[in-house]
């Protein structure tokens, strides 16, 4: 009998990842058969890439760019299914509010409560919901799994989850829920395994990327986190502002007369890496810039030091609440590749003990801190398509 494949998908506002993984056995494979992507859906120069596959040009319709895409990886998907049966598609779902914190089949009730929640998540929420819809239409014979972003940090205790307002708030959900969960779910796996028990004391994992959070642990669960009612908050990002007085929100719009819509535009769109440095959002793409005179290279050395700085003050806060530091890790892309903003970083923590091992960070080794820093500092890469279709996989054996 062929092999059942488990299909997640990845869908953001302009692009759409997927990986494949074998369904069979007790315990699913960490790698995915194969993966890829549909990148720049609604932009001049779409494009599609898969394993063993240079990316080339695609067409995506004006009207519906985001079926389109579905469209393409779905004829992709088929041409390489070889006869085997898709066992389920799970989504990695960014929000799932205060109801739904375990991984769930997908039926028409729980993907209009999942509508409520696009406001909370406008990058990624809509347009997962997207994909899930038109598959229910499409193929309503494949199970769907939502798997929530949220759900890693229902263990947060109520005075991190509480917001300063008004109770009646609270009561009606807002509050603090977390982001990146499904990226901490795997650090949670992934850190018990290489170190142990060490793991399992006062925890923080650093997940840098076009997005950025961290989340403090303490036995291997989320106890303290950086984002909270929205993917806005907590560190600087990649185009996002990360947290801000309120008060300058009202000030954009009181004062300078900017509307909500262009408000959210400017704190998603235009702000953190991006919006400081006017180069790009990417760190190495503007460390190329901190030598240029004038003003190009202050704004490329002020936007790097203010990401840097960010993550320093909060990781300042995470050890605070955790009662010290054991072991610190940096995942995600930014987190598993720059050397250079890692050495940053920890230089300006030698006051928790951190002491870093140039070679090994350059090398990107598993442990990057040396033999006599108090704290362990590590890189992880993370694997969130992985648990998602983990999770997959444990709903189908117990349906």
């Amino acid at each position: 009998m062929s092999q059942a494949l488990i299909i997640v998908l990845n869908c953001g506002s302009s692009s759409i990842k997927f990986a494949v993984f074998a369904a069979s056995g007790q315990e699913l494979p960490r790698q995915p058969l194969w993966n890829g992507k549909v990148q720049g859906i609604g932009g001049p120069g779409p494009d599609f890439g898969e394993t063993g596959v240079q990316p080339f040009a695609i067409e995506l319709g004006v009207e519906h760019p985001y079926r389109d895409a579905l469209r393409i990886i779905r004829e992709r998907l088929l041409a390489r299914l070889e006869g085997r049966a898709v066992a389920a598609i799970a989504h990695r779902v960014v929000h799932g509010g205060s109801r739904y914190f375990e991984s769930l089949r997908i039926d028409a009730g729980v993907l209009a409560d999942l509508r409520g929640y696009v406001p909370l998540a406008p990058l990624h929420q809509p347009f997962a919901l997207e994909a899930m819809e038109i598959l229910l239409r499409e193929r309503p014979e494949i199970p769907q799994i939502a798997c929530f972003d949220t759900g890693f940090h229902h263990t947060l205790p109520r005075v991190e989850q509480m917001l300063p307002l008004p109770y009646e708030w609270w009561q009606r959900g807002v509050r603090r829920y977390g982001f990146h969960g499904l990226s901490y779910a795997y650090m949670a796996t992934a850190l018990a395994e290489r170190h142990g028990d060490r793991a399992r004391g006062r925890t923080i994992a650093a997940h840098l990327g076009s997005g950025a959070s961290l989340c403090g642990m303490r036995e291997l669960q989320s106890v303290a986190t950086t984002m909270g009612f929205s993917a806005l908050d907590g560190l600087m990002m990649g185009t996002r502002s990360g947290a801000l007085d309120p008060g300058a929100v009202i000030y954009l719009m009181e004062i300078e007369k900017l509307t909500l819509e262009q408000v959210g535009h400017l704190l998603y769109h235009e702000s953190g890496l991006l919006g400081v440095s006017g180069i790009s959002s990417e760190p190495r793409v503007i460390a190329q810039h901190v030598r240029d005179a004038g003003e190009v290279g202050e704004r490329a050395r002020m936007a790097l030091d203010l990401f840097v700085h960010r993550i320093v003050r909060e990781i300042g806060s995470l050890a605070a609440a955790l009662g010290g530091l054991d072991l610190l890790v940096f995942t995600a892309g930014i987190g598993e590749h720059s050397a250079e903003i890692r050495a940053r970083v920890c230089a300006d923590l030698g006051w928790l003990g951190v002491s870093l091992n140039d070679a090994a960070n350059a090398a990107h080794a598993p442990l990057i801190s040396d033999a006599d820093s108090r704290v362990l500092v590590g890189v992880e890469p993370t694997n969130e398509e992985w648990v998602a279709a983990r999770d997959a996989q444990r709903i189908l054996a117990g349906s």
